[in-house]
C-alpha cells in the first residue's frame, strides 16, 4: 500500500509538472500520514508543510512540529488568526456553520498562494470514509489537487501509520477538524469511525449490514446529501 501511494504521488506531480507537493499539517493522523507518504515521494526540499493557525489548540502545533521532526522536514507556522477575525468583523453576521466553514477555506486559499508561488501540487488529507460521506468543506480542506490516501478507511490509514512510526498518541488520540474546542470528528457525525468503515465497507461490497437500520440510514442520508461536494459544478449545456 505505502509503495503504490508513493509512486502514485511521484506519478501525479511528474504528470503536472509541477516541482514538488505542498500540503498542511494538522498535528493529526491523516495529515502525518500524507506528510510522511509525500516526503517520500519527492524528497524533503520539494515538500512545504504548513500549520495554518487560526485559534488553534497549542497541542495540535506540537504534534505538528514532532512529527515534522521525526520527519526530517521544516513545517512554517502560518497564524491566520487575526485574518479570520477581521473577515468576521468586515462580513453580515451568520451562524455558526458559515463561520466554521470559513476556517478551511482560509486555510486553503493560504496553502494554494504557497503552492502557486512555488509550482507544487496541493495534496490533501481526506480519507475514504471522510470523503464517503462529505465530511469536509466544499472549496476549504476538500479543494485539493491530489488526494493520497483518498481511497483508504480511517482504520486503513491508522496501519498505514503504524508502518510509518507516526508517534502512538498521535494515531490513538480522538480525530478533529479543530473546529471549535472539544470538537471532534465522531462527535460531530454521531458515528464511531469503525462503525463508519464497516458500514461503507458493507455497502461497496453490497453485504449484509451488522449495525443497526438507524445507522445504516444515516450513514446512506450523509452520503445522498453530500454527493454535490464530490462532483464537479453542474454545467447548464445550451
Amino acid at each position: 500500500m505505502k509503495k503504490k501511494i508513493v509512486n502514485w504521488i511521484k506519478e501525479q506531480v511528474k504528470s503536472a509538472g509541477a516541482k514538488g507537493i505542498c500540503m498542511g499539517l494538522s498535528g493529526g493522523i491523516d495529515s502525518c500520514v500524507v506528510a510522511a507518504l509525500a516526503k517520500e515521494a519527492v524528497g524533503k526540499n520539494k515538500l512545504t508543510v504548513l500549520f495554518l493557525s487560526i485559534h488553534s489548540h497549542i497541542q495540535d502545533l506540537k504534534d505538528a512540529r514532532l512529527v515534522a521532526r521525526q520527519l526530517g522536514i521544516r513545517v512554517k507556522v502560518v497564524d491566520l488568526t487575526r485574518a479570520y477575525d477581521d473577515l468576521l468583523r468586515i462580513l453580515p453576521p451568520a451562524g455558526n456553520l458559515a463561520k466554521i466553514n470559513l476556517k478551511p477555506r482560509l486555510r486553503m486559499l493560504t496553502i494554494y498562494y504557497f503552492a502557486n508561488k512555488l509550482n507544487y501540487l496541493v495534496a490533501g488529507t481526506g480519507n475514504r470514509a471522510e470523503l464517503s460521506v462529505g465530511y469536509f468543506t466544499k472549496y476549504g480542506d476538500g479543494g485539493v489537487d491530489i488526494l493520497p490516501i483518498g481511497d483508504l478507511l480511517k482504520r486503513q490509514v491508522r496501519s498505514l501509520a503504524q508502518e510509518l512510526k507516526i508517534p502512538v498518541h498521535i494515531i490513538t488520540k480522538p480525530p478533529t477538524a479543530g473546529l471549535w474546542p472539544g470538537q471532534t470528528d465522531e462527535g460531530e457525525m454521531g458515528l464511531a469511525y469503525a462503525e463508519l468503515d464497516e458500514i461503507l465497507e458493507r455497502l461497496r461490497n453490497k453485504k449484509p449490514q451488522e449495525f443497526s437500520r438507524h445507522k445504516v440510514n444515516k450513514v446512506k442520508a450523509m452520503i445522498r446529501r453530500s454527493e454535490h461536494k464530490r462532483q464537479k459544478p453542474q454545467v447548464c449545456f445550451i
